[in-house]
């Protein structure tokens, strides 16, 4: 049985207040958990890079000189410097989503948000028609900030995460440019699989070595068509053996406890938001069918 609309908004109220704490102590947390990752992430970038030079291309290494070697030790790092430095400048503070369109908002942050389908209903606003009025319209007040809702903090959640993915990618992508320009990578290696290098999700990588791509490629060189119109013989393809660096989240927490921990201490904040947030939308829906209901009572006449 559907409680009185006073019930459910002292409910709601009740759940806004759990909202508001959770979001605070998720804020905490991914602070804490981004200043380990980004201790952990700077060491096993130089340790993944340690690896390509003395391990993968140890020959290529030392053709390079003492202060070549020296130049390029110093550019790793400072681009992992910058990575720690790149993800804890990721966080702020859970904010109310601004959305444009309601419909539009409804579909996007249900999806993001993962939690159970239940579309957020707002107070009904719909009243009988009114002739329109001779006066000029007033200009509608500024909405006031509203609370947040699980949907808020979940599509909050989501950005943070893509955001540090993307903040992996883009240093593993650098620093595999810096190594093939200093002449340890190929230098025949095209940039499109230098990108696919740093954003490969699966690739045949030995379980001794976290954060490396190491893979075969088969590449054959372009033959332009011949001036008779007809197309040379393809040639055979030549494998390239690339071993490239490739952060990767699992890989960096799997390595060092604090950051592991950190990331449960997550995981059991997300469990509670999706608690929380069955409830929510639960409420939301009771509220909208007691004010239908009142609605109802209050336009109902006897004939």
């Amino acid at each position: 049985m559907v409680g009185t609309v006073e019930q459910i908004e002292q409910d709601l109220a009740a759940i806004d207040k759990l909202i508001a704490e959770l979001a605070e102590e998720f804020h905490q947390a991914y602070s804490s958990y981004l200043t380990v990752l980004g201790q952990a992430a700077r060491q096993q970038l130089i340790l993944a890079s340690y690896h390509v030079c003395t391990q993968g291309y140890p020959t290529q290494f030392l053709d390079l000189s003492f202060s070549q070697r020296q130049q390029l030790q110093q550019q790793i790092r400072q681009l992992a410097n910058q990575l720690q430095e790149d993800l804890l400048a990721q966080l702020y503070p859970p904010t109310p989503i601004e959305l444009l369109d309601e419909q539009e908002s409804s579909a996007a942050t249900s999806h993001s948000a993962n939690l159970d389908p239940l579309t957020e209903l707002l107070t009904p606003t719909e009243a009988l028609p009114v002739e329109p009025s001779s006066e000029p319209p007033i200009e509608a007040e500024a909405k006031l900030p509203r609370s947040l809702t699980p949907t808020d903090l979940a599509h909050w959640r989501e950005a943070l995460e893509q955001s540090i993915a993307e903040e992996l990618r883009t240093v593993s992508h650098a620093v595999n440019r810096l190594l093939q320009q200093a002449g340890v990578l190929p230098k025949q290696l095209p940039e499109p699989v230098l990108q696919a290098a740093s954003k490969a999700e699966m690739s045949d990588v030995a379980p001794h070595s976290p954060n490396l791509l190491n893979v075969l490629i088969a590449s054959a060189n372009d033959s332009a068509i011949e001036e008779d119109g007809e197309e040379p013989p393809s040639p055979s393809p030549s494998v390239v053996h690339i071993v490239a660096i490739h952060l990767r989240l699992s890989d960096i927490e799997f390595a060092n406890t604090p950051v592991t921990a950190a990331r449960t201490r997550l995981r059991n904040f997300s469990a509670r938001l999706k608690t929380i947030g069955r409830e929510y939308y639960k409420k939301q829906q009771e509220r909208a069918i007691a004010q239908a209901q009142d609605a109802w009572r209050a336009s109902w006449f006897e004939e």
